[in-house]
């Protein structure tokens, strides 16, 4: 069973999630919050497997909440995915950073919902293509976001960095395995040294860290 935790100011966003959670057998609703400070309370006490997390809420923003959260040990198998809305909310980009798993538009379908929950539960980073291009393409088009390639990168075989340049245009391990002709258990091996190598938590900031290198700019194929 996902038990899952919506923290979102809006009381219909909530109820709309608590209603759409409930008709599923896989998924238990568990609480929500209404404030940053509250969610982290609601989160500490009910350990859930997911939280839909809202950016903008008063207190304290998701941000600073999502960071409580993923920094804390004790909450180190609880995966926040960020609730945003498509006129791109500036701080999207600093919680993927903060180990946010992906993030999902508000105007989702409720069927984008509940699989957007699923696949940040069994422990993958939710990123569509599409969106994430838009998404860093938007931030890294300000030169002040981007900062200087970190030095575990040099670590990185020119195979690790394929896969990471990969990742950050926003493949799947099938399609990058297609895309280098070798198997999807290895693009998998590459990853997991890669995130090692790079101290990266999850696929979401192994995409901020390639755009911040640098490695890969958006609209452009290397």
């Amino acid at each position: 069973m996902i038990r899952v935790v919506v923290a979102d100011d809006q009381a219909l966003v909530r109820a709309g999630c608590r209603a759409l959670f409930e008709t599923e057998n896989d998924i238990e609703f568990v609480g929500e919050a209404e404030t940053g400070s509250a969610a982290l309370e609601v989160v500490r006490a009910a350990r859930p497997d997911v939280v839909l997390m809202d950016i903008r809420m008063p207190d304290l923003d998701g941000l600073e909440a999502t960071r409580t959260i993923t920094t804390d040990p004790r909450l180190a198998d609880v995966r926040v995915l960020i609730l945003t809305t498509f006129a791109l909310d500036e701080y999207v980009f600093e919680a993927l950073r903060a180990g946010a798993s992906g993030f999902l538009l508000k105007d989702a379908d409720p069927e984008d919902l509940v699989r957007a929950v699923r696949v940040v539960a069994g422990g993958e980073a939710l990123l569509s293509p599409a969106v994430t291009r838009r998404l860093i393409a938007e931030f890294v088009a300000r030169p002040e976001r981007l900062g200087a390639s970190p030095a575990s990168l040099e670590e990185l075989t020119d195979r690790e960095r394929e896969v990471l340049s990969l990742v950050a245009m926003g493949l799947s391990n099938d399609e990058i395995a297609a895309e280098l002709v070798i198997s999807p258990a290895t693009v998998r091996t590459h990853l997991n040294r890669v995130m090692m190598k790079l101290g990266a938590g999850n696929r979401a900031q192994l995409v901020v860290i390639a755009y911040e290198a640098r490695l890969v700019a958006p609209g452009r194929r290397d």
